[in-house]
């Protein structure tokens, strides 16, 4: 059901593009419109910060709303050519930058990491409290998890299709261990891995980590992994494992179809391949029901399936979970030898405001949130970014993947927004090759300010600038781009 703030904001957005408020005009007060619509100031007001988020609306100090057009949409970014051959993983070092205490003190666009505001920290921080008050219950090893934890789980999980009792999961320390012990069950080192291209950060350290090779999957930007690249290398290649993120993937926020899901887990099933499936995104679609996970097309317990709460409920607590299927066993042992156990009292706290609803609750309002500030974030860049710049329309979380236009370098970008005190993701950090040396990922998930606006007008600038060195290298009598081969250095 839709909420009725957004319910009038997207009349209002439909009389702004039908002319009826044309550019630049006031829109009547905050009271005539309550009059007008029949709701009350307060959802005026929500509807107002909506379409500011959508760029339909200017806030003038003293002055009210005035109308205004997003600049045309810009088109999505290109699907990518696969790699040949596997390739060894080294995304350590820029992954360690961009997260340096350094780094964190400026305008955070570059770690996929939501702001305080849109994380339920009250609720949370209140049942931390009642969980440390639990006695006993707070100071076991509680291998392989909390049983009270393990069964909000395992209820969260049949609601989704996949049918899990509290003895199929594990308790992890994020999905990054879930992931991490999920390749050391299956894989040995060595072994290829096959990933989706681009590729989150985070998994490409979980390969290298555990000493494994990537083979790079092409993805398109609207309907994830290419089945057909997958077929290919399967063919070609003796892949040990596929780690995909079906729902929302980092950074192109893509959705996969339940039909391709099914193809895939099918695929991979008959191809002898473990999938692992990466859904720490899955909770927050923008629009519509919670999508399935690839975990519920599987009969035969291929599917490890890999998730956490750290962007929803807050990535300080580090709980995650992992239903292993018939790698059940390999994975338990992984988990004890590697550090025993989870904490208890952060699933204990987790498991509390599950029971109480509060999770679910939050998640009505964050995912409207997260909508608007990825919609916010793309009409800002369509404005301030030069023409030629390609921006992701994802469907669920809240990271935009940039196409940066005429090949401008994303790390030269990277490296001079933090001249300036803004720091985004290079897209060299998405691959194990510079594939997307032209490309930055920028978080959506911050609180509208002046400081943000300001920030995007100043990433704006430079990526016009680094176009026009990039157009005057060119044009030089050798045609060699010395500033993207000083880039790469």
């Amino acid at each position: 059901m839709t909420i009725l703030y957004a319910q009038l904001a997207d009349q209002i957005e439909q009389l702004i593009n039908d002319g009826v408020y044309q550019e630049g005009e006031r829109l009547p007060g905050v009271r005539v419109l309550s009059r007008q619509f029949g709701v009350s100031i307060s959802t005026v007001l929500q509807a107002h910060q909506t379409l500011e988020s959508r760029g339909y609306l200017e806030a003038r100090e003293r002055s009210g709303y005035f109308a205004r057009l997003p600049r045309k949409d810009t088109p999505v970014p290109t699907m990518q050519k696969p790699r040949v051959r596997p390739a060894p993983v080294t995304a350590r070092d820029m992954a360690l930058d961009l997260c340096s205490v350094e780094l964190k003190q400026m305008v955070a666009f570059g770690p996929a990491v939501p702001h305080a505001d849109f994380l339920p920290l009250r609720q949370i921080q209140q049942a931390t409290i009642w969980a440390a008050r639990q006695g006993m219950a707070t100071l076991d090893y509680a291998f392989p998890g909390k049983e009270v934890f393990r069964r909000q789980i395992a209820q969260r999980m049949t609601s989704l299709g996949v049918v899990t009792t509290p003895e199929d999961i594990v308790a992890t320390n994020g999905a990054q261990e879930a992931i991490i012990l999920a390749l050391r069950a299956v894989t040995q080192p060595g072994d290829i891995v096959a990933v989706e291209s681009p590729s989150f950060p985070g998994i490409l350290q979980a390969l290298e980590v555990v000493g494994l090779r990537a083979l790079e999957i092409p993805t398109h930007p609207l309907e994830g992994l290419s089945l057909e690249g997958l077929e290919l290398a399967l063919a070609q290649w003796p892949i040990k494992a596929c780690v995909v993120v079906p729902n929302h993937s980092n950074p192109l926020g893509v959705r996969m179809p339940d039909d391709k899901k099914k193809r895939l887990v099918t695929l991979l099933d008959d191809a002898g391949v473990v999938l692992i499936e990466d859904d720490i995104y899955g909770d927050l679609p923008h629009e519509g029901e919670r999508p399935r996970p690839a975990k519920s097309f599987d009969s035969s317990g291929n599917v490890i399936y890999c998730s956490s709460f750290s962007k929803t409920i807050s990535p300080g607590l580090r709980l995650g979970w992992i239903v292993p299927g018939k790698y059940f066993n390999e994975v338990s042992q992984q988990k004890y030898f590697s550090n025993l156990a989870t904490a208890s009292i952060p699933q204990l706290a987790v498991a509390h405001f599950l029971e109480q609803g509060g999770y679910d609750r939050y998640l009505r309002t964050a995912r409207q949130r997260y909508r608007e500030a990825t919609e916010r974030m793309r009409a800002a860049i369509g404005r301030e970014f030069p023409e030629g710049t390609a921006v992701s329309r994802p469907m669920g979380g809240f990271v935009v993947w940039v196409q940066l236009p005429d090949r401008v370098s994303g790390t030269r970008v990277f490296h001079r927004a933090r001249e300036v005190g803004i720091n985004v993701a290079p897209g060299r950090m998405f691959s194990t090759t510079n594939k997307y040396e032209d490309y930055v990922r920028i978080n959506c998930a911050n609180p509208w300010s002046e400081r943000i606006d300001k920030a995007i007008r100043q990433l704006g600038i430079l990526v016009s600038e680094e176009q026009e060195v990039q157009g005057a290298t060119s044009d030089s009598p050798n045609g060699v781009n010395h500033d993207m081969a000083a880039a790469g250095s």
